[in-house]
């Protein structure tokens, strides 16, 4: 054979594939493995927070209607409790009625 059609040793260790990767080979997997793993964490925090949010917008409704309720009980206890109100269910119910003048004693200690 030609010493020219012979390959030479240098082009055989060029092309044969290396024992162990080079150290740009593994720079390159860990920076995609990285790059995945960072997109994998920015997809659960998106999808929790868009969770959390949800949840947020339903206390508040509950807080809204929570508040439009005491408001409600708020006025319907001042009705039941105006003096207007008790003092014709003490004369309806209970008979009282206020004292005459001559009926009042003062105690003085």
């Amino acid at each position: 054979m030609k010493q020219g059609l012979q390959p030479s040793r240098s082009t055989l260790s060029r092309w044969a594939p290396a024992s162990l990767p080079s150290g740009d080979l593994l720079l390159a997997a860990g920076l995609v493995m990285a790059c995945l793993i960072t997109a994998t964490a920015v997809i659960n925090v998106s999808h929790l927070t868009r969770e959390q949010y949800a949840h947020l917008q339903q206390l508040e409704r509950e807080r809204d209607q929570l508040q439009t309720e005491w408001g409600q009980l708020l006025l319907e206890e001042s009705a039941w409790s105006s003096p207007a109100r008790i003092e014709r269910l003490a004369v309806e119910r209970l008979e009282m009625r206020l004292p005459h003048v001559n009926e009042v004693e003062v105690i003085r200690p």
